[in-house]
C-alpha cells in the first residue's frame, strides 16, 4: 500500500520543485534533498548534502531487512518514529539513553553511542545533534580493523550534526572513512535534517518493497522471522 502524503506536503514539494528547477541529482538523491529542504525551509542544503557511492542502495536494503536504527538523540527518534512504524518497524535505539552518565572525558551521547556500536555493529546510524558521537563512531572504525573482534560495520551513517565546535571536524572524519554515508557538509545540519534524510530513505525503501513480487517479499519476511528465532 502506498504511503499517504498530506496535501500540504505535496504542495510544498511542488514549490520546492519549481524553485530548484534543473538539478544534478538522481531521482533518489533528489527525494532526499527535497525532504530536507521541506523540513528546514533552507535551500542551501541542496549544496551541502553529499552521498557516497551506493549509500542509498545500502540504506534501502538495510531498512527492508529491519536492521536497527541508532539515533544520537531523542529528537531524531521523534522525527522518524511515525514513518518507521508505518513501514518496516525497525527497532529504534537512542544512543544518549543508553548511558546513565558520561564516561570521563566523553559526553553522555558519545558514551551511549560507543555502547551501541558494541551492541549493534551493523545498524543504521543517524547523527543529527552531537558531533562527539560522530567522531566517536569514526574513531571506533579507525581503532578497530576488520580483524578485531570489536569491529563494526554500520549499514550506513547519516552525518548531520549542527553547531560550531567539532562539527566540521566530525564530518570531515566521516568523509575520510569508507563507510556508506549521507552527510551534510559545513556547520549546518540538525535533528530535523537528519530525520528528514532517514524518512526519505524509508519512503524510497517502501516504494521499492512495494514493487517487488509478493513471493519475494514473503521469502524475505520468512527469512527474517527465522533469523529472530
Amino acid at each position: 500500500m502506498p504511503l499517504p502524503m498530506h496535501p500540504i506536503m505535496a504542495q510544498s514539494f511542488a514549490v520546492i520543485d519549481r524553485e530548484i528547477g534543473d538539478h544534478r541529482f538522481s531521482s533518489s538523491e533528489y527525494a532526499i534533498v527535497r525532504r530536507v529542504i521541506h523540513s528546514t525551509a533552507d535551500f542551501e542544503f541542496k549544496d551541502l548534502i553529499q552521498f557516497s557511492s551506493s549509500s542509498i542502495t545500502a540504506a534501502i536494503a538495510a531498512l527492508q531487512q529491519r536492521v536497527p536504527i541508532v539515533v544520537d538523540v531523542s529528537m531524531v527518534r521523534q522525527g522518524i518514529i511515525n514513518l518507521v512504524q508505518q513501514t518496516f518497524q525497525n527497532p529504534v535505539i537512542v544512543a544518549v539513553e543508553q548511558a546513565t552518565e558520561a564516561e570521563p572525558g566523553r559526553t553522555r551521547t558519545e558514551t551511549g553511542l560507543l555502547k551501541c556500536l558494541a551492541q549493534y555493529p551493523q545498524a543504521i546510524y543517524v547523527i543529527g545533534n552531537a558531533p562527539t558521537a560522530l567522531l566517536a563512531l569514526c574513531h571506533w572504525m579507525i581503532d578497530r580493523p576488520p580483524s578485531s573482534p570489536a569491529f563494526a560495520s554500520p549499514a550506513i551513517v547519516v552525518g548531520a550534526p549542527v553547531g560550531f565546535i567539532a562539527v566540521e571536524e566530525s564530518k570531515q572524519a566521516l568523509a575520510e572513512s569508507n563507510l556508506p554515508q549521507i552527510r551534510i557538509t559545513g556547520r549546518k545540519g540538525g535533528s530535523p535534517a537528519a530525520a528528514a534524510i532517514l524518512n526519505a530513505l524509508l519512503v524510497l525503501a517502501w516504494e521499492d518493497w512495494e514493487q517487488q513480487p509478493s513471493r519475494s517479499r514473503l521469502a524475505t519476511d520468512a527469512a527474517l522471522m527465522q533469523a529472530q528465532i
